[in-house]
């Protein structure tokens, strides 16, 4: 199939959902669906149709021809990106849940800032959805039985989908008194984007009522297999989850085993075999005798086979094996590391909660400082202007009055046009504390294009940071194409970071761009990108993926005391 095509028929495809959102017209959605499905299946190249051609492919009239002719000639459809500009992350996937409408989606995400199935299903057990106009017990029953039938077994989902299970897992299970010990193990603690299955361990001398405790929680949907060393089970929304139980004195070499990677895994043994040693998930052995020389911890295992503790992010086989040897290994950057946050929205623009509110849970994580970036007019149907940006620095100032412990800092996330030019001249730019400079169209330029983009908003003087850089939304729509070492050296040289965006379907820069701008002398800002209270949570995923391009706090220019922080974003 034409790339194209595909293309094509997503953003058509898109357009259909983001109409169901916002209300439009039924038969006009059903057409547009009609028409992805017969472009996906066009047997030739749209690329090169004019309109007349295109109308020649079943289910596609004018009007849609003509909404293909604007992604051929550029890349996108404007009117996909106007939509998108209304709708907020996160609706689209509430929408799949049977039973539940769009209107219902967008309500619970408005009043309650709830953006994925798990969150949903969460808020109807706790009752708040009680309080939002249409919702009553017989809906919650029915939006619970709609995210039952969701169950679609061997799909990936994303970090934040499968630590919300693995969180709840491990706290009721930490609670049994069975339990010495339990924690989540796999590419869940490697903090990868996506995951398979969610591995848990716990180590207890009584697996038995655990393994009960386990099958009974209300979201399992079946299981899978069953015994007192393993157990298997999938959830309602299709994830599998293994939970391995074993005796407290093998936790260490058990989680050292099971946390993976398989790369990494096979490297350390084969460092054991060298030493004359055997390592299992059982223990590390001598290989003659057969006798357990350790297995309690994980440092113990590792100081055993003559390296340091290596941090679960790091454990891909990309180079841990031989820093560590080297005892050259990161002090890997964590969320308590972070003073403050660059990059988030309020209700002036995509936001659905208030400058208060949003001020007030920064100040609740603990932050030194906070900015507020709100969109810029370039971005169309935020609908910003001069006077509502103004007026709201005003009012960030008179908030700051009430915040004496939290520095706030009144910024704009601007946008990258395709020629590398934002919103705002050079003026009205210099009263910003820090602009936030992103992609948001124009997602198919080709790579000398997107580096001339990218380039010349890092050169530009009022730009401090690009957001989400590769404008990736992961298994939505790909990284855009682009020369990143040119994009990176020009980011050393004119002192402008680049963002680690903490959405879990952004985590953007991804960890193995992040390694190569770092070697050529990036800084970085790992931030929420928050559009919510809720969203502010969200930060462990941008630390985790910091961690695995291996960033030390002095990386991360938002780990910076605010004097240091000042004389970066004075780049002009």
């Amino acid at each position: 199939m034409a790339r194209a095509n595909d293309e094509a028929a997503a953003l058509i495809q898109e357009l259909a959902d983001l109409l169901s959102i916002t209300g439009g017209d039924g038969f006009k959605i059903r057409a547009y669906e009609k028409a992805a499905r017969a472009i996906a299946g066009h047997p030739d190249d749209i690329s090169g149709l004019d309109l007349a051609g295109l109308r020649t492919i079943p289910t596609v009239g004018e009007a849609i021809a003509k909404k293909v002719l604007d992604y051929t000639a550029t890349g996108t459809i404007r009117q996909v990106e106007e939509l998108r500009t209304q709708i907020p992350a996160g609706v689209r996937a509430l929408t799949a849940i049977p039973t539940l409408g769009p209107k219902k989606a967008l309500a619970v995400y408005e009043e309650l800032g709830i953006s994925s199935v798990d969150d949903l299903g969460a808020a109807i057990k706790e009752g708040r959805l009680r309080g939002v106009k249409g919702f009553g017990a017989k809906t919650e029953e029915n939006i619970l039985r709609g995210i039952e039938l969701m169950r679609s077994a061997g799909e990936r989902v994303l970090v934040d989908a499968a630590a919300g299970v693995a969180d709840e897992i491990v706290a009721t299970l930490s609670g049994l008194p069975q339990v010495e010990r339990c924690a989540h193990a796999g590419s869940l603690r490697r903090m990868r984007e996506t995951i398979g299955d969610v591995d848990v361990l716990a180590a207890s001398r009584d697996p038995h009522p655990i393994m009960e405790a386990f099958t009974a929680l209300p979201f399992v949907a079946e299981v899978i297999a069953g015994g007192d060393k393993k157990t298997s089970i999938r959830t309602t929304k299709g994830l599998q989850v293994d939970l391995r139980v074993v005796p407290p004195e093998s936790w260490g070499a058990a989680l050292q085993y099971f946390t993976g990677s398989q790369a990494h895994n096979i490297r350390t043994r084969e460092i054991a075999v060298k030493a004359g040693l055997k390592l299992s998930e059982y223990g590390l052995f001598d290989a003659e005798t057969d006798e357990l020389i350790v297995s309690e911890t994980e440092e113990e295992v590792y100081e055993r086979l003559g390296l340091p503790w290596v941090h679960p992010a790091l454990r891909e086989d990309t180079g841990e094996i031989e820093a560590a040897l080297k005892d050259a290994l990161p002090r890997l950057v964590t969320v308590e590391d972070l003073r403050g946050d660059l990059h988030s929205h309020t209700d002036l623009t995509d936001g659905v909660a208030s400058l208060e509110d949003m001020v007030a849970t920064a100040q609740a994580r603990g932050l030194e400082y906070y900015a507020i970036t709100d969109h810029a007019p370039n971005l169309v149907m935020q609908r910003m202007t001069d006077e509502k940006m103004l007026a709201q620095r005003a009012q960030v100032a008179e908030l700051q009055k009430s915040h004496p412990g939290l520095t706030l800092l009144h910024g704009t996330e601007l946008n990258i046009d395709p020629d590398g030019n934002v919103d705002w001249d050079a003026g009205f730019l210099s009263g910003f504390d820090v602009c936030v400079a992103s992609v948001h169209s124009h997602f198919t330029q080709d790579e000398a294009a997107m580096t001339r983009r990218l380039v010349r908003a890092c050169e530009n003087p009022h730009v401090h940071v690009i957001g989400h850089p590769t404008a990736r939304s992961i298994g939505r729509r790909p990284p855009v194409d682009a020369d990143w070492d040119e994009v990176f050296r020009a980011a050393a040289r004119t002192g402008t970071a680049m963002e680690i965006d903490s959405f879990p379907d952004r985590l953007d820069l991804p960890a193995d761009l992040v390694r190569r701008a770092k070697r050529l002398g990036v800084k970085f800002s790992v931030d929420t990108d928050a559009h919510s209270i809720g969203h502010h949570r969200n930060i462990r995923y941008g630390v985790g993926t910091a961690q695995r391009g291996w960033l030390t706090p002095d990386d991360v220019i938002n780990t910076w005391p605010l004097d240091r922080l000042r004389e970066f974003l004075a780049k002009s």
